[in-house]
């Protein structure tokens, strides 16, 4: 069971966001949490891969599963065409207000100079790293602890993607659109969530098999 994934339910990640002051940082991990995104895709939006317009906002994401890939795509072996991207439904209201009023109130830019380079690139939202994340999430944990809130599981950035996989089969996501907003080449990967979902759902119903063997003689007995 160790090597499943472990997930956070709604309520959790709620609270866990509650202990996440600063409006920039809520909204990293708010957005973890409501696309699945990796934690290197969350890190490389930029305002233009938002479209927040009703009734279907979306966000585009970038599939970086290997970091060899990356790698690659950075040192030009990989035409930028052949860089796979995900369409993510936004279907959470508060979560796509919020990120308006970040954007508005942060004054976040489309665009920025590169210093180093002296080009102008798209501003990515979070320019952070993977580390920054995690001490983020860290403190947001202490805090929390602090004020007697506790997690079923450790919190790291992939605990996110893992908790909104499990939020998306609860709500009933068929399984092949999981895949795809998961930026699954494999269904086998995605299959893994059912695993764990099978095991949590069988184990909430708490289903009963035995019975006192006199009551069930007794039952038989009556049938005619």
């Amino acid at each position: 069971h160790d090597e499943l994934p472990k997930y956070l339910l709604a309520p959790e990640v709620s609270a866990l966001l509650h202990y996440v002051p600063d409006l920039r940082r809520k909204m990293l991990l708010a957005t973890l949490w409501n696309t699945g995104a990796r934690i290197n895709e969350a890190l490389a939006l930029t305002r233009g891969d938002f479209s927040l317009t009703p009734p279907y906002p979306f966000v585009q994401l970038a599939t970086l599963k290997q970091r060899t890939e990356k790698a690659a795509r950075t040192a030009g072996r990989m035409p930028a065409g052949q860089q796979t991207h995900r369409l993510v439904p936004l279907s959470d209201s508060w979560y796509v207000s919020q990120l308006q009023t970040m954007v508005a109130t942060l004054k976040i830019p489309m665009e920025r100079r590169n210093k180093r380079t002296g080009r102008t690139e798209k501003a990515r939202i979070w320019e952070v790293t993977d580390r920054t994340v995690r001490t983020w999430i860290g403190e947001a944990v202490a805090a929390a602890a602090a004020d007697g809130v506790t997690f079923s599981v450790p919190i790291t950035p992939h605990t996110f993607r893992h908790s909104y996989a499990m939020h998306m089969l609860y709500a009933g996501i068929p399984l092949k659109v999981l895949q795809s907003l998961m930026g699954h080449k494999s269904i086998s990967s995605t299959e893994v969530y059912t695993k764990v979902f099978a095991l949590d759902v069988a184990a909430r119903h708490r289903v009963q098999f035995s019975m006192p063997e006199s009551d069930a003689v007794s039952m038989l007995k009556r049938i005619p």
